[in-house]
């Protein structure tokens, strides 16, 4: 079983900055896809940015210049950097990990979430 544990969420002004860490534990021979989703109240969970176990990235239209994702193979961390933070930013964040446990075994799981909330 892989665990997601997420922290670095919390209450921020609108112009200010927070930082996302997502640590995946657990029976993992190798992780592909590294990503973080949100989901505001009453709306769908939406792809905010992704990394790929090659180095590439992808962001929403919404997050970019201000996101940055990045990840730590060696610990297994994926981190979402989030800089000019704006009211409409307000949402619960959720990590998102795909890998293999073994050679045939695959698997993808979610953190728990957490509350990022922008005042204005």
């Amino acid at each position: 079983q892989v665990q997601l544990v997420e922290s670095g969420g919390g209450l921020v002004q609108a112009g200010g900055s927070l930082r996302l860490s997502c640590a995946a534990s657990g029976s993992i021979v190798s992780i592909g896809v590294m990503g973080w989703y949100r989901q505001a109240p009453g709306k769908q969970r939406d792809l905010v940015a992704q990394t790929t176990s090659g180095g590439s990235t992808d962001y929403a239209d919404s997050v970019k210049g201000r996101f940055t994702i990045s990840r730590d193979n060696a610990k297994n961390t994926v981190y979402l950097q989030m800089n000019n933070l704006k009211p409409e930013d307000t949402a619960v964040y959720y990590c998102y990990v795909a890998g293999f446990r073994t050679i045939s075994n695959p698997f993808g799981s979610w953190g728990q979430g957490t509350q990022v909330t922008v005042s204005s």
